[in-house]
């Protein structure tokens, strides 16, 4: 895949989920509100169409984050303790932050204190469509480090969901669901290259999750940990996998995801300023500005990890704020953390005004940084990671 093609892909997935966001909230403030909620609620076999959406296709975005999460961890930029140190720190404090303004905003009310998590998570896909639509004046060396605070973010989201989003369990699906596991784990142990078996494997294992009591989703990410990854294969079948469910998922499933979730009726003002609302959006808008940065400029000014050389401060920030883009898994979250409807749509009304200021803001400080010099080894190290070709030309753009 072309470097060309690698930025339009991720421009137009970036764009398709804005659209598709856009779509739903002007839906849901018109006389169309009424009809979209009922298609969302409307039963299509054993579940709603919100539930396939919610619980069934956002499977597949979980076993992409896995598949991702596996691949770097194991074969990619986060293979080396010292590679993981800077994102690690960056991440931990970018949850903990958003977390702690929040519950310091709501106050720790019983009601709420359920949605602490809310604006701890990134919305890579998000992010990554603000940097395409940035073009040269994103460095290759920007993407990568948001990527890979993403990548430890992912992980602690999932975490977060396991442990604490997890209704009451049924042991027999349970153990069953551990049964499927170990089975789909045996067959990479013993050599299995096909990927239909796991496939299948994954259907059953999704299905017993979901009877389980933990939520559908964690299937995903369970069944990555079991695909071969072929370490140093150009062809694996986890990369195979991969590429296949790239597309599928970042140009459908997420947008789908984003349409289903976006769409909140707002009456006025001053259902952006309930402690609710006001939590999320400043947990995610400041919480995830002052946690990563703060925690980079921290690590790097003690020693404990370096940022990357030839990136500039306001590089940093402007990442930082991009971080702040909690969409599509801080709307998950919030669907998880309240079973009140009304509070549901708080948290995303908050999530969007948050997400909204970050990306805007974040866009702004990279646009009017000043560009950088890039070495033809630091683009390529960067194109490696995403399947890319970089470009001939030894720079992306000079000093002036």
């Amino acid at each position: 895949m072309s470097a060309d093609n690698a930025s339009s892909g991720e421009r137009n997935a970036g764009l398709l989920l804005m659209a598709a966001a856009a779509l739903a909230l002007v839906i849901a403030n018109t006389r169309l509100n009424d009809a979209y909620h009922a298609l969302l609620h409307a039963p299509l076999g054993p579940l709603t169409v919100h539930c396939w959406i919610a619980d069934a296709l956002m499977a597949l975005f979980f076993l992409l984050v896995g598949l991702e999460v596996k691949r770097e961890w194991y074969d990619g930029r986060l293979a080396t303790s010292e590679a993981r140190r800077l994102p690690i720190v960056a991440a931990a404090a970018g949850m903990t932050v958003p977390a702690a303004i929040y519950l310091a905003v709501t106050g720790g009310k019983p009601t709420l204190v359920n949605g602490w998590a809310i604006p701890a998570a990134t919305d890579i896909a998000f992010a990554l469509g603000v940097l395409a639509l940035l073009g040269s004046r994103a460095p290759a060396s920007i993407k990568l480090l948001l990527v890979t605070i993403a990548v430890i973010d992912d992980i602690g989201a999932v975490v977060l969901i396991a442990l604490f989003y997890t209704a009451d369990l049924n042991v027999p699906a349970l153990a069953t669901a551990t049964l499927l596991l170990g089975l789909m784990a045996t067959l990479n142990m013993f050599g299995e290259r096909r990927l239909w078996p796991f496939l299948l494997l994954f259907a059953a294992l999704w299905l017993a999750v979901f009877q389980s009591g933990i939520h559908a989703t964690v299937a995903g990410v369970l069944a990555a940990l079991t695909i071969p990854l072929g370490r140093g294969e150009p062809v694996s079948p986890l990369k195979k996998l991969e590429h296949r469910l790239q597309p599928l998922v970042m140009l459908g499933v997420v947008p789908l995801f984003g349409f289903a979730s976006a769409g909140v009726h707002i009456d006025g003002l001053d259902e952006l300023t309930g402690a609710l609302p006001l939590g999320v959006a400043l947990g995610l808008f400041l919480g995830k500005q002052l946690g990563v940065f703060g925690a980079v400029w921290l690590a790097h000014t003690s020693g404990l990890a370096r940022k990357p050389q030839h990136l500039r401060w306001p590089h940093i920030y402007g990442a930082a704020l991009l971080c702040g883009i909690g969409f599509t898994m801080s709307l998950f979250i919030g669907e998880l953390a309240f079973a009140d409807r009304v509070l549901v749509d708080e948290a995303k009304i908050g999530t969007l005004v948050g997400s909204l200021l970050a990306g805007l803001l974040g866009y702004s400080i990279l646009v009017l940084t000043r560009p950088i010099h890039e070495t033809a080894v630091e683009r390529q190290e960067a194109a490696d990671v995403f399947g890319e070709d970089a470009d001939e030309d030894p720079t992306v753009c000079m000093d002036r």
